[in-house]
């Protein structure tokens, strides 16, 4: 079994800084992808950074504003949000890109997502 588990959320001021970090646990051989997707009030879900095997990418709206990074032993993925805006409110939710087992599918797992609010 594969666990994730996100910490770093709550509420700032618009220009703000959080930092959140999401450590995956449990039956892991490759951990090929990680990041955050969010999900704001009325609107779909969608991604926010995230880093593969090739390299990292950034929604155009924090291009500049976030930054995602990784302790590999750790299996831990941080993302450093500054200069915070409240159109970054939202739930974020951690995702990871798994393979168990070297003969094993490669599985996307989520956590449960984590509140983030930016008032004005």
């Amino acid at each position: 079994q594969v666990h994730l588990a996100q910490s770093g959320g709550g509420s700032v001021q618009t220009g703000g800084s959080l930092t959140l970090s999401c450590t995956a646990s449990g039956r892991i051989f490759m951990l090929n992808a990680m990041g955050w997707y969010r999900q704001a009030p009325g609107k779909q879900r969608e991604l926010v950074a995230g880093f593969t095997n090739s390299g990292t990418n950034y929604a155009d709206s924090v291009k500049g504003r976030f930054t995602i990074f990784r302790d590999n032993a750790k299996n831990t993925t941080y993302l450093q949000m500054n200069a915070l805006k409240p159109e970054d409110t939202g739930v974020y939710y951690c995702m990871a890109l798994i393979n168990r087992d070297h003969d094993d599918e490669e599985y996307d797992y989520w956590d449960q997502g984590i509140q983030v609010t930016v008032s004005s």
